[in-house]
Formats: structure tokens, C-alpha cells, sequence
């Protein structure tokens, strides 16, 4: 995975937020909204006659924005089984070169082989997202994960459900085995937390908050937004709250207080599994939306 300072924020963005990219004059809007990351779609936002335009237009749009909103940017191109992968993969090798984006969301990834052709496309600097999407996808997890430039996996949820012919609630409880093994796969190859799916109701918003608090308490460090509404809401409740971020601090403070060794903090020992997790939750509070430029 690279280490450029783009790659680390992405690392820790809590937020990635959808937008068209047929629609060069939302692009700008898309980063005001101070989203972790922006994902400019040419998939399933883009009918099939209008991709080759889209693809046309990106590097005009791109190239307006400022080197830290390119910073923040990503393109999902079109998934590999399709007519108009060739030409995505092409363009983004040619953006990734011109310093214009961070990287590349894959969808519908079941190949490592494909992280790799892709990775020696967009070069060192630029890194990847696979987003498992199908039963195929599931069980190349962990090699998808060990693939070069992955910097994090995600969660396709919706499009999970019709590969299986899944009928989910609203809660998607029968999903939770598969949202565990895509931490777990991500734990193990050493990658940030993953980015959950979607809430497709961006107008509900109980229904945002309940499963941003899933995603939270099931090991997942960010999500994929599809409407500016949701982006503030989201990273919110995927950081820190004031307790913890307090709790964190009084840790850090006991423990420099006695020399990095062990010591008792309100009945409970610190050791270094409670620092490791104090200096978590401090490193993701530091990632607070910010002017971009």
C-alpha cells in the first residue's frame, strides 16, 4: 500500500461519498461537502451511451480542482467483465500519471490478478479499494485484501443481496457474517478498517444512524455515502464521542506519567492493548473535516 500523505488520509476517512461522473459541475460539490474521499462513478451512475463522454470529460474536471481535493479523489470505473473496462483502465493509468486522483475503486472484484493489473497501471502512488459485491468477491476476500496498493476492501451490500437472491430487512442481519469476514480479511493483511455500503434511503435519517452504528460496532472504519446529506451524519457517528476521546486522553496521560510501564487507571490496568486503543481513537479524532486547497 502506498504512504503518500493522500493514501494515509484515505486511510482513516470515514466517509466516501458517490457522484456522477457525467456530471463534471458536481464534482467540486462533492468535496466541499468535506467527504473523507469522493468516488467520481462512471459505473452504475452512468447510463451505457454516456460512458465514453464521461470518461472524456474527467480530465478537464480533475484538473480544475486543487492538489489536495485531487487528493481525495477516486474513480470507480466499470467492473472487469464489462465492454468498457479496457478504456477505464486505460484513463485512470493516464489521470493516476497526471497526479489528477489518489486511486481506483474496483467493483464487482473477485481476482487478485485484476487489483494487480490495475496497480501496475495507476503506478506506485496510487492505490486501490476492491468492492465485494458477490459471493465470488467473498471468498477471494483474503487474497483481494493481500493484493498491491490495497488500501482498504468494501462493502457492496445491495448488489451482495442480488448475487445471492437474499430478501434482507432493513437491519441486513443475515449480512453480518459476511461484514466480519471482510474485517477480519482486513485485519490480517495489515489494511485500515473497511467502508461499509450503502443506505439507500438518504432521506431516512434513523435508518443512516442505525447503520452507521452497526458498521461502528462491527469493526468498520468508514462507509459509502451516495447523497451530501449523509456525509457530516456518518462521520460523526463512525468517530470518537467526547467520553472516549476523553478516556483515551486520560490513558495517554497515566501512562507518559509512568514512563510507558503499566499502571492502574480507574480499576482497570493499562497495558499496551488499552494504550494501542487510546492512540487509536485519538488518531481518528484527528481526522476532522477540513477546508479543502
Amino acid at each position: 500500500m502506498s504512504a503518500t500523505p493522500a493514501a494515509l488520509a484515505l486511510a482513516l476517512a470515514r466517509t466516501f461519498l458517490f457522484v456522477p461522473a457525467d456530471r463534471p459541475e458536481r464534482h467540486a460539490r462533492a468535496l466541499a461537502t468535506h467527504a473523507g474521499g469522493v468516488i467520481v462513478d462512471l459505473e452504475d451512475a452512468v447510463a451505457p451511451e454516456r460512458k465514453a463522454a464521461a470518461r472524456a470529460q474527467l480530465r478537464a474536471s480533475f484538473a480544475a480542482l486543487s492538489a489536495a481535493e485531487r487528493g481525495r479523489l477516486l474513480v470507480r470505473i466499470n467492473a472487469r467483465d464489462t465492454p468498457w473496462f479496457d478504456g477505464d483502465r486505460a484513463l485512470v493509468g493516464e489521470l493516476a500519471a497526471e497526479g489528477l486522483i489518489a486511486g481506483v475503486v474496483l467493483p464487482k472484484a473477485e481476482r487478485a490478478a485484476d487489483l494487480q493489473q490495475l496497480a501496475a497501471g495507476i503506478g506506485p502512488n496510487g492505490v486501490l479499494v476492491p468492492l465485494i459485491e458477490s459471493a465470488a468477491g467473498l471468498d477471494a476476500a483474503r487474497e483481494l485484501a493481500a493484493a498491491p496498493q490495497v488500501l482498504r476492501l468494501a462493502f457492496g451490500n445491495l448488489d451482495f443481496q442480488a448475487d445471492l437472491g437474499l430478501a434482507c430487512d432493513a437491519d441486513e442481519a443475515e449480512l453480518l457474517p459476511v461484514r466480519l469476514a471482510l474485517v477480519l480479511a482486513s485485519r490480517r493483511a495489515g489494511l485500515a478498517a473497511p467502508i461499509d455500503g450503502v443506505t439507500p434511503d438518504w432521506r431516512d435519517a434513523a435508518r443512516l444512524a442505525a447503520d452507521a452504528a452497526r458498521a461502528r460496532r462491527g469493526g468498520f472504519g468508514a462507509k459509502l455515502c451516495i447523497h451530501p446529506d449523509q456525509v457530516a451524519p456518518v462521520h460523526a457517528a463512525l468517530g470518537p464521542g467526547a467520553d472516549e476521546l476523553a478516556w483515551a486522553r486520560r490513558v495517554m496521560d497515566a501512562t507518559q506519567a509512568a514512563g510507558g510501564g503499566v499502571v492502574s487507571l480507574d480499576g482497570r490496568m493499562v497495558d499496551a492493548p488499552v494504550v494501542r486503543l487510546a492512540e487509536r481513537l485519538l488518531a481518528f479524532d484527528s481526522q476532522k473535516p477540513r477546508p479543502d486547497g
